[in-house]
């Protein structure tokens, strides 16, 4: 298959499963065309059958905003007629659904066709598309899509009850590569951020509001009255400064590691005990799922998909949105019970490889593909 792939190309969770869809479509011999604004920061090498088409952005002075939905469908016509692409697969429902939706109106002007197959992937539809200039576009957009899908239950039952939808969604998890993110330790980092032996906890996201990530920090603080420890912040975003402001205020600015956006994830996943994540949203959780695979408990909010995917009391515990204490109390349990920790680690794991594995979940997209083709 000719398959085209638009998303938004960042370190966000809907832009990595798009980028390492295409690459394992790839892999499977598919040729794999991303439509984006930018290169996608995970395609860190060559890859014989993925190609880039970068939409070009007008700066005509007449526009005082950028008219990106319209370059992205116009580049999206080109590529599909050029290419001969079967299908187009758009990540997140605006604009991507709605550009796409635009250039498969134009194709059948011209007596040709494409499939369009839109993924959600959670504040596209909890979000931002629940804004009232938004909800019909959205709407429309959705229902227009040949075929789509969603990354959790939740998302799903989000979709259909919001935006009163009659369509058949089909719910594919986000998937990881349990090869890459593998147990393995990683000494000499965790020797630098713990040099003393403490306890590591880690927590990964892009630093909305929405992640609570200074309740990790609050967790850290309730954590240490208990036993030593130190919390890793991978990511960067507009609450990075508050949380920055929160450590100094606890006096907790030594014990805190503010890394900012890093590629290694695995590494310095595998230099942490526990994955922290007391988000507020989340329809999935997929920084979770790495770090599961990567034999880490989680300590999580009770929100969203993550249900889904953290089986409580066994690969980790979920607690109400903002409870600190008894996040704290959990990370406690696991960080002082060698024994319970390791089963924790071991299903964590487990879970990851036999429920998420690439080698699960990307064949589900190859079926789905051929069955939009077939209608």
């Amino acid at each position: 298959m000719k398959i085209g792939i638009t998303c938004y190309p960042t370190y966000g969770g809907s832009g990595v499963v798009a980028t390492e869809l295409g690459k394992e479509l790839a892999s499977l011999g598919h040729e794999i065309h991303f439509i984006t604004y930018a290169f996608p920061h995970r395609l860190t090498n060559f890859y014989e059958n993925i190609f880039y088409h970068e939409v070009e952005l007008s700066s005509y002075p007449l526009f005082e905003h950028s008219l990106y939905s319209l370059a992205l469908t116009s580049k999206m016509l080109e590529v599909t007629e050029y290419e001969k692409l079967d299908l187009i697969h758009v990540h997140y429902a605006i604009p991507h659904a709605t550009s796409a939706f635009l250039a498969k109106q134009i194709l059948k002007k011209n007596n040709a066709d494409i499939k369009i197959i839109t993924t959600l992937h959670g504040t596209d539809i909890t979000l931002v598309g629940l804004e009232p200039s938004f909800l019909p576009l959205v709407k429309f957009s959705i229902e227009e899509s040949d075929g789509v899908t969603a990354v959790s239950r939740f998302l799903k039952e989000k979709t259909l009850t919001n935006y009163d939808i009659n369509k058949d969604i089909k719910v594919i998890y986000n998937f990881v590569d349990t090869e890459l993110f593998s147990p393995s330790k990683n000494e000499l980092f965790r020797s630098h951020i713990a040099p003393n032996g403490e306890k590591v906890m880690i927590h990964t996201s892009n630093f909305r509001v929405v992640k609570r990530v200074s309740d990790a920090i609050r967790v850290l603080n309730e954590v240490k009255k208990e036993l030593p420890a130190k919390l890793v912040l991978i990511g960067d975003g507009p609450d990075r400064s508050e949380c920055e402001r929160l450590a100094r205020e606890l006096n907790l600015q030594k014990d805190v590691l503010f890394l900012g956006k890093q590629d290694g994830l695995a590494e310095l996943l595998n230099a942490a005990d526990l994955f922290l994540m007391p988000s507020q949203s989340e329809s999935f959780g997929l920084s979770a799922l790495e770090a599961m695979s990567c034999g880490l408990p989680v300590v999580s909010s009770s929100v969203g998909g993550l249900p889904e995917l953290i089986r409580h009391n066994e690969t980790g515990y979920i607690a109400e949105i903002g409870d600190i204490n008894r996040m704290a109390k959990y990370s406690v349990d696991l960080l002082s019970n060698d024994k319970k920790y390791k089963a924790f680690s071991e299903n964590s794991r487990s879970r990851a490889v036999n429920e998420f594995d690439r080698n699960v979940i990307v064949p589900r997209y190859v079926d789905y593909y051929g069955e939009i083709l077939n209608k």
